[in-house]
């Protein structure tokens, strides 16, 4: 049986996400924050909007969860976000004490995992879903800011 909430799915609302950054000129990273198959939290990077360079789409992601759950843990919740978290992001959600990661496509030069941050012991973290996907939408991305300069 297909289960209609899966991964896939639940990152295809985090690409939704990063497109809206994409269209407002931010670097097109998205996220959602789900909890019993429900969407709790959505967020999308605001850095140049906010002029914020903590406005990252997971920590947009993680204040909204915690707003909605009355609370600062995230037990309990997984993120999705279309790229692998910054150290930042990886620090805010090792005190959010989230219980699931899962990103779509690594960021090799300023991901968490080749920095070596350390995670909430009980977060698990996979990658790879819809990789290709949030791959090219930053790529589209980077290329068009390149022709415009």
């Amino acid at each position: 049986m297909i289960e209609p909430f899966d991964d896939t799915y639940f990152m295809k609302k985090a690409l939704q996400e990063a497109e809206t950054a994409f269209d407002n000129g931010e670097i097109p990273v998205g996220a959602v924050i789900v909890i019993d198959n429900k969407i709790i939290a959505r967020g999308h990077n605001l850095t140049e909007t906010l002029n914020d360079v903590t406005a990252h789409a997971e920590m947009q992601a993680i204040t909204a969860a915690a707003n909605f759950l009355g609370g600062k843990y995230l037990q309990k919740c997984t993120l999705y976000v279309t790229l692998e978290p910054c150290q930042m992001c990886a620090g805010a959600l090792y005190w959010s004490q989230i219980s699931k990661i899962v990103y779509g496509t690594r960021d090799l030069e300023r991901g968490c995992i080749n920095l070596k941050t350390k995670l909430h012991p009980k977060t698990v973290i996979e990658g790879g879903i819809l990789a290709d996907e949030a791959s090219e939408l930053l790529k589209r991305f980077f290329i068009m800011k390149r022709n415009l300069n």
